[in-house]
């Protein structure tokens, strides 16, 4: 469908859109649980295109390209259940809460999005409801399962250029209040990968980008770390085959050393 912008439905999925979020490898049984907020550029058939070209919706500004693709190969190495989003950022990026700002952002870099304007309370809160909320119920009951040690781990990518700028930094390790996971993965970085790595590049918890962990890894005193990948080394298959295997000895070799189950071996 073409897009209206006084069009504001008062319910977005259908059957046929299927759930704004899944648990993948949802019976898994090891220490780490993965989450990806951005795995999707899906927009429901609502909203049409929210105004946007293909250009846009195929662009890092609907997903993180790629991230998804890396989730999966460390959700088989490492027996993890991955709990992901199926709807596009644009839509609502289940990576902020429903009081910020970004949440539902009316510009991504260079698209402005005719979709997002002017939305009054109630189109906002339908979002929140059917796209935020479900991601957060099922990040919830997968952490509330767990009856051994866990590791939140979230799995994000960003590209090389952002308005303009070259970004350095090939591999990031953010942390939010708990760095403890983020430090150790920093420190033995170098025996795993030779990509450049560095703490809270691009993004930190200044920027607003450690919701998740905020809401379910930090109140509860678990281990957590979101992890940012440069897209262009996850662009092609054998990047994010290598890229993964990189992550998971990181991640294996930082739980040795915290003790926690995956990393006695």
């Amino acid at each position: 469908m073409s897009f209206m912008t006084n069009y504001q439905p008062a319910s977005l999925l259908t059957d046929a859109d299927g759930p704004a979020a899944h648990v993948l490898n949802a019976e898994g049984r090891g220490t780490v649980v993965l989450a990806c907020e951005h795995a999707s550029n899906f927009i429901p058939t609502a909203l049409g295109s929210l105004g946007l070209d293909e250009d846009a919706l195929v662009s890092h500004a609907a997903w993180d390209i790629g991230a998804l693709d890396v989730a999966r190969h460390m959700m088989t190495a490492l027996d993890a259940p991955l709990v992901a989003s199926r709807v596009s950022r644009l839509v609502y990026d289940c990576n902020r809460p429903p009081e910020a700002p970004d949440a539902i952002t009316e510009k991504s870099e260079r698209f402005d999005i005719p979709g997002n304007r002017a939305l009054t309370a109630e189109a906002r809160d339908v979002r929140v409801r059917e796209v935020y909320r479900p991601f957060q119920q099922a990040m919830a009951n997968t952490l509330a399962a767990r009856t051994g040690p866990v590791l939140l781990v979230t799995i994000h990518s960003f590209t090389p250029v952002y308005m303009g700028k070259t970004r350095q930094v090939e591999l990031g390790l953010l942390h939010d209040a708990d760095d403890r996971v983020a430090n150790l993965m920093l420190q033995i970085a170098s025996d795993h990968t030779s990509m450049r790595v560095e703490m809270n590049q691009p993004y930190s918890a200044a920027d607003g980008v450690t919701h998740t962990l905020r809401e379910h890894a930090v109140p509860a005193g678990i281990p957590n770390v979101m992890i940012e990948i440069r897209s262009d080394f996850i662009d092609t298959p054998e990047g994010v085959e290598r890229v993964a295997g990189e992550l998971v000895a990181m991640l294996f070799a930082a739980m040795k050393k915290m003790k926690l189950q995956d990393g006695a071996g």
